[in-house]
């Protein structure tokens, strides 16, 4: 039966990238619709509280609506927002953020308050990334690249934009090269570090390699390494904590800088970084310059991974209190701190602060400032266990879940006095629906 097409005007963008209209009264998502936009439409799925529709034509176009310039976009699950002028993408994430701090937290914020967004290049900027592999005869043999939207195949891709360009250039060729690994149905994904000296592939290999299969991937190095964009093979037989460098074992070491801060941060590709090494080094400008630390001050850097946020305050406070989950995370932060000279000034410790209370955090003692920088479950524990006795004067979040902001928000502004005074986005991840944002809080006297 041919379902009944709809003419309907869309009314706003939700936190997927999808358009939103009400039909008599109910809520209707249409993929790829944009605000204001006049579209027709089709209902493909209908739910109690929602229907969800096909976009089958633009009748009135969007003048925010652009030509994506990557071949995968209608394919690729990726990045789902590359028909929006970029300039846009960030005024939809900014006014996602605030629509959470209004409806999760509820806690206003006046314009005046809104951060002006951090803004980077929009192609070629991610350096981290989890490729997919997949070997389907059907397709021509090994397929490597992003899943597809809402589907667990692997588009049959030959470029990625967001990807540096010697990484893009290599995705035809690892199809051609990797198929012919004997593993080469036991290899479903290969994981991609580009740092400031050397690129690592951590091929997750279910299955042992043998010795021709090392010389495969031997020669793939030596032919494709270059002077400027050396590269290295890692394996990873399980666990992400497996990973081991296979050729060549004299790779320059993988680093990322914090330019500004004269600091260079080595890590293991297993290791989390932010993906995007550009607005990395604006964000910790940003939250130094809110945190406004001084010599005389101890400050905590909770959820501190690696030091990013660690190293760059204690360059200027008395003290820095790294606190991390991952006794992994902790033993690098703790020798990124020597190997910055900085070791005498900060003190890691290991703790989860997922099931941390009030009198933990008061045994922890007085602090002047707090940075928080959570995954995306948010920093609630943290925040619920404040006290008259250990609340900070000063709090600057980095959130990369607006929701979870939100929610923590709530318990500052509404259960222990704080005041957002500043808040706004980072495009950490552009043409992607992913918000990072930052807050300020400052606690009422």
């Amino acid at each position: 039966m041919t379902q009944q097409q709809i003419k309907v005007t869309v009314e706003s963008i939700d936190f997927e990238g999808k358009g939103v209209t009400r039909i008599d009264g109910k809520t209707v998502f249409i993929k790829g619709a944009l605000p204001n936009e006049e579209v027709l439409i089709e209902i493909v799925r209908r739910k109690t509280n929602f229907d969800t529709a096909k976009l089958i034509e633009i009748i009135t176009p969007s003048p925010y609506r652009i030509v994506p310039d990557c071949p995968n976009f209608t394919m690729c699950g990726g990045c789902s927002l590359q028909h929006i002028e970029s300039t846009k993408q960030v005024e939809y994430k900014q006014q996602t953020l605030i629509d959470n701090l209004q409806h999760i937290g509820n806690v206003s914020i006046n314009d005046s308050d809104i951060l002006p967004a951090l803004y980077g290049e929009v192609w070629g900027y991610r350096q981290r990334a989890r490729l997919s592999a997949k070997n389907v005869d059907k397709k021509g043999g090994l397929l490597v690249g992003f899943r597809e939207t809402g589907a667990p195949y692997v588009v049959d891709m030959t470029e990625c934009l967001v990807l540096p360009k010697h990484i893009s250039n290599l995705i035809p060729i690892m199809r051609q090269e990797f198929v012919k690994l004997s593993i080469k149905s036991r290899l479903p994904q290969i994981e991609v570090a580009v740092g400031a000296n050397v690129s690592i592939l951590v091929l997750r290999n279910m299955e042992q390699i043998t010795i021709a299969d090392e010389q495969i991937l031997k020669d793939f190095v030596d032919t494709y390494s270059t002077k400027d964009f050396p590269l290295q093979i890692w394996l990873q037989p399980q666990g992400p904590d497996t990973c081991y460098p296979l050729y060549p074992l004299d790779a320059p070491q993988l680093s990322y800088k914090l330019t500004n801060f004269n600091i260079e941060m080595p890590y293991y590709p297993s290791e989390f970084t932010q993906v995007n090494t550009q607005i990395n080094e604006q964000m910790v400008a940003l939250a130094l310059q809110l945190l406004a630390p001084k010599s005389d001050e101890i400050i905590a850097d909770f959820f501190c991974g690696i030091g990013n946020f660690t190293l760059p305050i204690a360059q200027v406070a008395q003290q820095v209190i790294g606190i991390e989950g991952s006794d992994q995370l902790v033993k690098r932060a703790r020798q990124n701190a020597i190997h910055n000279n900085m070791g005498d000034n900060v003190i890691y410790q290991t703790c989860n602060l997922f099931k941390i209370d009030s009198k933990w955090l008061n045994e922890l003692g007085r602090l002047d400032k707090w940075l928080i920088d959570p995954p995306r479950d948010g920093a609630y524990e943290l925040v619920k266990s404040i006290t008259k006795e250990s609340a900070p004067k000063r709090i600057v979040y980095v959130s990369c879940n607006p929701a979870t902001l939100a929610r923590d928000t709530g318990v500052l502004v509404n259960e222990h006095g704080y005041t957002l005074v500043k808040t706004g986005v980072m495009n950490m991840f552009p043409h992607t629906t992913h918000v990072e944002s930052i807050a300020l809080f400052e606690l009422n006297n």
